[in-house]
């Protein structure tokens, strides 16, 4: 029984199986050792094919004058140090590829050159090397793409202004709510003020009314200290007087009710009504009533309307 031809994923199996085959020999016979196993190739033969590349150069090579090609091979201008500066031969060797400044120094250098060299050429060639005053050249963007461009730039600058201006806006409201605030503020200090005053006019801390004034504006930080300043010169403030009055003032307070020996012996005080109960009256007994009852008020308010009445 023929069997079928093997397609290509069966053919790289068999591969792969001969090869699994072969290691597996190669193992059993020692040849392999631990690790990843790698097949080295030989080095690689350079080919120095001269006439390969001659032919490649007469096919793509062409014939052209030096006005089309515009080719040139200079070494890069020498430097001039002094009046008696020595040629520099080697000047291109001793530049050093890392160093920056120099590399581009010898770029600049051999364009330079380059150019001392060309431009007499091309003036004997009488090939124009200067652009002329009445030079028109054709933009490389049409003018539909670049009115597409400007309205762009003005969309983006109609954008940017729009959001400077609601930028200003929020700042005044901002500086408005602030404004407000402090107003509000304000109104509420001098309230406060204007109570406080009241407060101390009416417990007799103070005798001005100044207060009632609506343009009167609370007193500065200094002026404060020298009014208070004057007040502990001329004396003690309304505050302290007060409770001077109210309380008493210098001496001894505590135990000055104790019984002593002087006390004990002075009778001038008594009163022997008092004492008794004879002379003033006791504190639980209530005195007579000056105002009339309910009833008797009604009938005096009756009596009044009556009289009115008959007077009209």
């Amino acid at each position: 029984m023929d069997t079928p031809p093997l397609s290509g994923s069966d053919s790289d199996s068999d591969d792969s199986l001969v090869t699994d085959k072969e290691l597996q020999d190669a193992f059993s016979r020692g040849l392999l050792k631990p690790g990843l196993n790698v097949v080295l190739e030989g080095p690689k033969k350079a080919v120095n094919d001269v006439n390969g590349l001659k032919q490649c150069l007469a096919e793509f090579k062409r014939d052209l004058e030096w006005v089309e090609r515009l080719d040139v091979t200079l070494g890069p201008v020498p430097e001039i140090s002094g009046p008696q500066s020595p040629p520099q031969d080697k000047d291109q060797k001793a530049v050093d590829p890392e160093n920056d400044f120099q590399r581009e120094m010898s770029f600049y250098r051999q364009a330079q050159a380059a150019v001392l060299a060309v431009l007499p050429r091309l003036h004997q060639l009488k090939v124009p090397t200067k652009r002329p005053t009445d030079y028109f050249a054709e933009m490389a963007k049409s003018d539909q793409q670049m009115q597409k461009i400007r309205q762009k730039l003005q969309a983006k600058q109609a954008a940017m202004e729009k959001s400077e201006k609601a930028k200003q806006l929020r700042a005044l409201r901002k500086y408005g709510k602030k404004v407000q605030t402090e107003v509000l503020q304000k109104r509420q200090r001098e309230k406060t003020h204007m109570m406080n005053a009241i407060k101390k006019y009416q417990k007799g801390f103070s005798d001005k009314l100044d207060f009632l004034d609506g343009d009167q504006k609370p007193l500065a930080r200094g002026s404060k200290e020298g009014a208070k300043g004057q007040q502990t010169k001329k004396g003690p403030n309304a505050k302290r007087r007060y409770k001077n009055q109210k309380f008493g003032f210098g001496g001894k307070k505590k135990g000055s009710k104790w019984n002593t020996r002087d006390s004990y012996d002075d009778v001038s005080s008594f009163r022997a009504k008092t004492a008794h109960g004879k002379g003033l009256k006791r504190p639980g007994k209530k005195g007579s009533n000056k105002r009339p009852g309910k009833r008797t008020r009604e009938k005096m308010k009756s009596r009044t309307r009556e009289a009115t009445s008959l007077c009209a």
